[in-house]
């Protein structure tokens, strides 16, 4: 948010200017074991819809690349809860192989999403989202035409959680 302050004087003065922000699809749909990330990608596709929408007179758009799984080191420098609960063990467990295994098995390479940025970056009519990578692209597009009670069964069922139908037990 800074950087964007700095410069949009400037891009305002001129008339034209894109701020491109790298979100996530975590930014559209939920993240079990993973809410602070998903809550920082909410937020900056909050900021970046808002913001976006303030400055569309002045000739400057605010963009955001949504890529999906991308080979990096993300899986070893994400941090952890500060309090683990034990019930959530195995839960939590499971959700860290998820990660590594569609890590290992379906990210993308970062020049994936670099690309992306390029384009979106100078695209003669910028929209709103650019999805990076095949995965992204599939989740973003499920996201928006496939009922929530549906979607909400695939990430439960994918994050081997309860499903939806069964009450937890007391």
């Amino acid at each position: 948010m800074r950087v964007t302050s700095a410069v949009l004087p400037h891009m305002r003065s001129s008339g034209s200017g894109r701020v491109v922000n790298v979100s996530s699809v975590l930014g559209l749909i939920p993240a079990p074991f993973m809410a602070t990330y998903a809550a920082s990608k909410h937020a900056v596709e909050g900021y970046s819809k808002s913001v976006d929408h303030e400055l569309r007179e002045h000739g400057v758009r605010v963009l955001l690349v949504e890529p999906a799984f991308t080979r990096t080191s993300f899986e070893a420098s994400s941090l952890g809860p500060d309090s683990p609960l034990p019930t959530y063990a195995a839960q939590r467990e499971a959700a860290r192989d998820v990660l590594a295994t569609a890590l290992r098995r379906t990210a993308d390479a970062p020049d994936v999403v670099a690309k992306v940025i390029v384009a979106a970056a100078t695209d003669p009519k910028p929209k709103l989202r650019y999805t990076a990578g095949a995965m992204a692209a599939r989740v973003s597009l499920l996201h928006r035409i496939v009922p929530t009670r549906i979607f909400d069964t695939q990430i439960r069922k994918l994050n081997h959680l309860t499903p939806l139908t069964t009450k937890p037990s007391a």
